[in-house]
């Protein structure tokens, strides 16, 4: 199992796709559906979605497949890159990756650069410096340069990070939120595919777009498919290193998957209780430890699943990650077979 999580993991998480550019995460996704599922389709709003089973009730579980990034706003005259965020990032963050520039022509490497600190007055050393005062360095020579190489307003950009095994079965790579997720279905695909005889129920298994970027693809395939149920699949941050307490983030690595009651302090997703009780149930039975978070920052899918038509009752399970939204997350293999072993007996259980 382990063997397979990681292949899985490194072949999402190296592939590139920010919000609204999710094709090769998408395609990987297809040609692994296929194997296992009943019917593989796309609706029109881009989601994957993958059926298995057959029955009067519909249980969906969704996982985003974008991941966080830039997209070219200008090209100066000497040709450099200037640059919005799609998604949550951190200024801190961006200064001095290396990036991936996609072009109609392909692929070109950048670095992320700003004024030298040798060059900066007392005043601005000690200032974060901002994104809008960041640019893009891809080599060229001069804007002609940069167009000719393929570059234009539009053109979207991922942080280049490298797949990297660290100790005690953990792990490291940029866009585990949410490739994890995206990794789950497919192992879940190919375990529900070996009893789907024995379902009374259909299982969605849903790759959702634009999820970084208002939770758009949830809501239009949540419209769609119309579930009985649905869980959502992400990551949530981890309390468990230095600078975070564990009161403001109680949730550690290695500990299981992470079941939200409440995120956004309300605003977002207040899990049903009838989803949260067979949760609970299926992890005692099968011996899986679990973790319970009440959230007061971010929220996931699940929030626009549960809002989806007249109400849906809706979960979240997430995979605990350290360092979200940047190029180097953190998390432990463990936690994601246990995620995967939770939600599967969820979905039995319901049947």
């Amino acid at each position: 199992m382990m063997e397979e999580i990681i292949k899985y993991l490194k072949l999402l998480s190296e592939s590139e796709g920010i919000s609204g550019r999710e094709d090769s995460v998408k395609e990987i996704m297809k040609i692994e559906f296929e194997k296992y599922c009943d019917n593989v389709y796309e609706d029109r709003f881009g989601n994957l979605i993958g059926k298995i089973g057959n029955g009067n009730k519909k249980i969906m579980v969704a996982a985003h497949m974008d991941e966080i990034g830039l997209m070219v706003k200008y090209i100066d005259d000497k040709g450099f890159l200037k640059f919005v965020k799609i998604g949550g990032i951190n200024d801190q963050m961006l200064l001095n990756q290396k990036v991936v520039v996609h072009t109609e022509k392909g692929k070109l490497m950048g670095v992320l650069g700003s004024k030298p600190p040798h060059k900066m007055k007392d005043n601005e050393r000690n200032k974060l410096i901002k994104s809008e005062d960041m640019f893009i360095d891809i080599g060229a020579k001069d804007k002609e340069d940069a167009i000719n190489m393929g570059v234009n307003i539009g053109s979207w950009i991922t942080f280049k990070s490298d797949f990297t095994e660290l100790s005690n079965n953990r792990v490291s790579c940029k866009a585990f939120d949410d490739r994890v997720g995206c990794a789950i279905l497919i192992m879940l695909s190919k375990e529900l595919s070996k009893i789907k005889d024995n379902l009374n129920c259909e299982v969605y298994l849903v790759g959702t777009v634009q999820e970084e970027v208002g939770l758009k693809g949830a809501k239009t395939s949540a419209f769609g498919i119309y579930p009985d149920v649905a869980l959502a699949l992400d990551v949530t941050i981890c309390g468990d290193h230095p600078g975070i307490k564990l009161e403001d983030a109680p949730v550690e690595l290695g500990k299981g998957p992470v079941v939200c009651i409440v995120d956004a302090s309300g605003r977002g997703l207040i899990a049903d209780k009838k989803v949260l009780d067979t949760i609970k149930k299926v992890s005692e039975e099968n011996g899986i430890k679990v973790q319970y978070e009440v959230g007061e920052g971010g929220t996931t899918d699940g929030t626009a699943i549960h809002l989806s038509r007249d109400g849906i009752p809706t979960g979240v399970i997430s995979v605990p990650a350290r360092y979200i939204h940047t190029p180097i997350e953190v998390i432990d293999l463990k936690d994601v077979e246990d995620t995967l072993n939770l939600i599967k007996s969820f979905i039995i259980e319901y049947d």
